[in-house]
């Protein structure tokens, strides 16, 4: 049970840092782009490597133990893709202008945290149904439920996050602290870029911080959700997951994290950085995850 809640405190961690990123939105004058791209590139490194290295073989440790050799290793290896599957059919369902990683210019970011600074139009924002009157955003029912959706949209797009950060920590706490970390700093700027269409859509700064915020809390509860549906329908003696369960369940988060990573991560560290920012918080990444791997041991 103290690891449930070991795993559960280190979801709740990695999701919140959302907030940290709407905070950066809200109040730098700012945005040191610099830094998102290495931290992205990090977090993309961190993963990269967890999967590979630990997170996968993992997964083939049970499996084959269960089901012998050769079918554990397809049994992962369905898995893995099958983690993949799931993330990007999720990926796919969310509207291009409210994906959480979508790109924001510091000219669209400028409006959040200075009043004063000029409203962009809705082509240089790309989000079509915004409406303009005289230069400023036409707020109304439409888009508050743009809001709303947008928010809606973004937690769905994390409940994967905080079941692969929940099902490590559980499995094996020094697994899941750095896996926790590269969430989180993945999340920062996930919540820069969360916080732009919903300020957009509801017009109200104290709205966009709150969702953009809220929208955080998805990972933990997802994590909650999907772990006491499994106890429910697979869970042994006790209420623990089988090896074979939790053999597949990584095979699937292995899956998850590289999407993640290759999809999302890395993209964004190239958009926000320059030059090589990218492929060194990507290496640094990696050179931490394995020392950390090494001294644990």
């Amino acid at each position: 049970m103290n690891n449930v809640w070991f795993a559960l405190g280190l979801t709740v961690f990695a999701g919140m840092a959302t907030g940290i990123g709407s905070a950066i939105a809200f109040l730098a004058k700012r945005t040191n782009f610099r830094f998102l791209s290495i931290a992205t590139g990090f977090s993309a490194g961190v993963m990269l490597y967890v999967s590979f290295v630990e997170i996968f073989i993992k997964g083939v440790d049970s499996l084959v133990e269960c089901y012998g050799d050769p079918l554990g290793h397809w049994i992962n290896a369905a898995s893995f893709f099958g983690g993949m599957a799931l993330i990007g059919i999720i990926d796919a369902l969310i509207p291009h202008a409210e994906n959480p990683h979508e790109i924001h210019t510091e000219f669209e970011i400028a409006p959040l945290h200075n009043p004063d600074a000029p409203m962009p139009t809705s082509e240089e924002l790309k989000m079509k149904t915004i409406a303009e009157e005289e230069g400023h955003t036409k707020h109304n029912a439409k888009l508050m439920r743009m809001g709303l959706f947008t928010a809606l949209a973004i937690a769905i797009h994390n409940f994967p996050e905080g079941l692969a950060t929940f099902l490590a920590a559980l499995e094996d706490p020094s697994l899941g602290i750095p896996i926790a970390i590269a969430i989180a700093l993945h999340n920062i700027p996930e919540g820069i870029s969360v916080s732009v269409p919903i300020f957009y859509a509801t017009g109200n700064r104290k709205k966009a911080f709150f969702y953009s915020f809220l929208s955080g809390l998805a990972e933990p509860v997802g994590a909650i959700i999907a772990y006491m549906v499994l106890r429910f329908f697979v869970g042994g003696d006790g209420g623990v997951l089988p090896p074979q369960v939790m053999g597949i369940l990584f095979g699937g988060v292995a899956g998850i994290m590289v999407y993640i990573s290759l999809d999302e991560l890395l993209p964004t560290s190239r958009a926000y950085g320059k030059g090589h920012d990218s492929l060194f918080g990507l290496v640094a990444g990696m050179i931490v995850m394995a020392l950390s791997l090494l001294l644990m041991r």
